[in-house]
């Protein structure tokens, strides 16, 4: 004969309800290094002035900025809110020559205004960024 034994189990089950909450604020930024920079002797902190260049494309692929086509790169200092924050937390710690891919949440780059007429509303954002320098207070 078999012995057989019940035993209980306890299952929890937690909601939580969130009216305000949608699934945009729950999507991160997320950081790709392309290419690492050779030597690296300075990265990037808040307060740098940084020249980079960029292309910046729609979730699908679709482009609709590239600095390299102004040949003139982009200039702006970091963690200052110049750009959208996804720029100001994507490019910390970066060295110069080094390229990264950043996946940009929509509320972490242009939210529900969008930049017409390229950028609608709500929308996720790439962009493929080389540092090419690296400006600091107080270097020489």
């Amino acid at each position: 004969m078999v012995n057989c034994s019940v035993v209980p189990i306890l299952l929890i089950l937690i909601v939580v309800d969130c009216d305000d909450c949608d699934d945009r604020e729950l999507a991160r930024l997320q950081i790709g290094i392309k290419k690492r920079a050779d030597n690296c002797k300075i990265r990037s902190r808040k307060g740098d002035t940084l020249n980079v260049h960029y292309v910046g494309m729609l979730e699908d692929g679709t482009e609709f900025d590239n600095s390299r086509f102004r040949n003139k790169p982009f200039i702006f200092t970091l963690g200052m809110g110049q750009v959208i924050k996804g720029w100001d937390q994507g490019l910390l710690n970066m060295c110069e020559g080094e390229q990264r891919r950043l996946a940009i949440p929509s509320d972490l780059a242009y939210g529900s205004f969008g930049s017409s007429p390229k950028i609608p509303s709500d929308a996720s954002l790439k962009f493929d960024i080389e540092l090419l320098k690296i400006e600091r207070e107080g270097d020489l």
